[in-house]
């Protein structure tokens, strides 16, 4: 009759390697404190969320931000090219992959805390010398066949918690590539609203450069009739052809630049630049892009919360303390212990039958004595790998706060600047009306009347500039702020 180790055996002995694998190596991850401010600029009395210039914009404290938050542009071609751009563009489906592939690796790793069990099946053929043994097969035969059927046990319990160390390292790598992912998501979003907003700018100052081309050219005209007539200096008509060939050479910059913003529009939505084709029916003005009239101003302690670069960040810094452990851990004794039971026969329909069991059962106890020094090198080195992630989740936070600090300057300069343009383009809207008038009461020349709507179509340039920066600074916000990630209710990760 065989005799098998019992159930009950084994229960136990699993039982005790859960009871002794209770502590881990290494240090305990705790998450950096955020820092402790009230406010990202200096307080200035009497501004909304202490933001000076803030005319026309209303800043919350505290307003939580829209998981789609730039639907507050309220521009329907805008929105379904985001939504274009999230199903085909090349580098956020590669973000995806990344995370999917580092939660498969999670998973592999987690196999670590099993028991490794294998089936192995062999069936060989062999002759035995006839010098050493009288008989080796059943019959006595000196050529014979042997089968062999086992299962193998293995398992290595997790005594001083390296393989702890080791999931929670890998996860921290997925949630690494998780904030990735969000990163990408933001990133691509807010270079499509740029890329909008930069377009309108320059279909204005397309139009209204050539309006100022249009006007040069009848200036230029007016100024050589009065030369022919004698009335106008040749010095005059040779200003006059230089201020329009200025004036024309402003125009193919901005038709390139035209040009290339399209292309960076049907990039990001996944599509092929070509000549025949700009990858999207979408054309953006400034008219189709509301400014949004209230924006959010999270606190600060929030940021680092808030931002994917400073989370990923932060769980870089937390697989590298994991790391810590696993290093530390290999200096340590490591148990193994391992079973198999099978059974072999002559004749593969005798497996199984009485008398051809066998099982046996082993462990192990392996504690590094002498490795030339490299196994207390690999712990150093981890530790200086934390130190370095330390100090790049520094430098990150540091970068954050820098890019909320620069986009709140830009709102108050900005914003002036606007409240300036629109002030400049209503004088000059004024000047022209009056010279209007005057010219038809015959009071002064058609050139004085041309080179007041010229300094009306500039004072225009200028404010389509301001109002563009306006709308780049609204999105710039919401992107420092880290987009509203967590209020999104698509799923990450495809």
């Amino acid at each position: 009759m065989r005799k098998y180790p019992s159930s009950l055996a084994l229960a136990a002995a699993s039982a005790i390697m859960l009871a002794i694998a209770g502590c881990a190596v290494g240090p305990d991850f705790t998450r950096p404190e955020a820092p402790h401010l009230d406010a990202y600029l200096p307080q200035v009395p009497g501004a909304p969320a202490n933001i000076a210039g803030s005319r026309g914009q209303e800043f919350l404290a505290g307003m939580d931000i829209p998981g789609r938050w730039w639907e507050l542009f309220h521009s329907r071609p805008l929105d379904d090219l985001i939504e274009q751009a999230f199903k085909a563009n090349p580098d956020l489906q590669a973000a995806q992959a990344a995370l999917r592939s580092a939660r498969e690796m999670l998973h592999v790793g987690q196999g670590a805390l099993f028991p490794s069990v294998d089936l192995d099946i062999q069936s060989t053929r062999q002759k035995t010398p006839s010098g050493t043994l009288a008989s080796s097969a059943a019959d006595g035969a000196a050529i014979y066949n042997l089968y062999t059927a086992q299962v193998n046990v293995g398992y290595s319990p997790d005594v001083f918690g390296g393989v702890r160390r080791g999931l929670e390292s890998l996860q921290a790598q997925a949630d690494f590539q998780r904030f990735q992912l969000e990163a990408a998501y933001l990133s691509l979003s807010a270079n499509v609203v740029n890329a909008a907003i930069q377009e309108a700018s320059v279909r204005e100052q397309i139009a209204a450069t050539e309006e100022s081309i249009g006007i040069s050219r009848k200036l230029l005209e007016i100024v050589r009739k009065g030369h022919d007539l004698g009335q106008s200096a040749t010095a005059d008509v040779a200003f006059q052809e230089a201020a329009l060939a200025q004036a024309e050479a402003m125009l193919p910059p901005l038709e390139k630049q035209l040009a290339q913003q399209r292309d960076q529009l049907t990039v990001l939505a996944g599509r092929l630049p070509d000549a025949g084709n700009v990858g999207t029916d979408a054309q953006f003005d400034l008219a189709s892009l509301q400014l949004p009239q209230t924006l959010p101003l999270g606190l600060p302690s929030k940021l680092v919360e808030q931002r994917p670069d400073v989370r990923a960040a932060e769980e870089t810094l937390r697989s590298a303390s994991a790391q810590v452990g696993v290093a530390t851990a290999n200096r340590l004794p490591n148990i193994t212990l391992s079973a198999t039971l099978g059974s072999t026969a002559y004749q593969i329909g005798q497996l199984f039958t009485s008398g051809t069991g066998f099982w046996a059962l082993a462990g192990g106890l392996s504690q590094p004595i002498f490795h030339g020094g490299a196994l207390l090198h690999q712990q150093r080195a981890a530790e200086a790998a934390y130190d370095q992630a330390a100090a790049l989740y520094r430098s990150t936070v540091l970068s954050a706060f820098r890019d909320m600090a620069d986009t709140l300057h830009a709102i108050q300069a900005d914003t002036r600047a606007f409240a300036a343009a629109q002030a400049a383009e209503r004088a000059a809207a004024k000047s022209l009306a009056i010279a209007t008038h005057q010219q038809e009461l015959g009071d002064i020349s058609s050139a004085v009347l041309l080179l007041a709507r010229q300094s009306y179509l500039q004072a225009k340039l200028n404010r389509v500039q301001a109002q563009a920066n306006r709308l780049a600074d609204s999105a710039a916000l919401f992107q420092a702020l880290g987009g509203g990630w967590w209020n999104r209710a698509d799923p990450v990760g495809g």
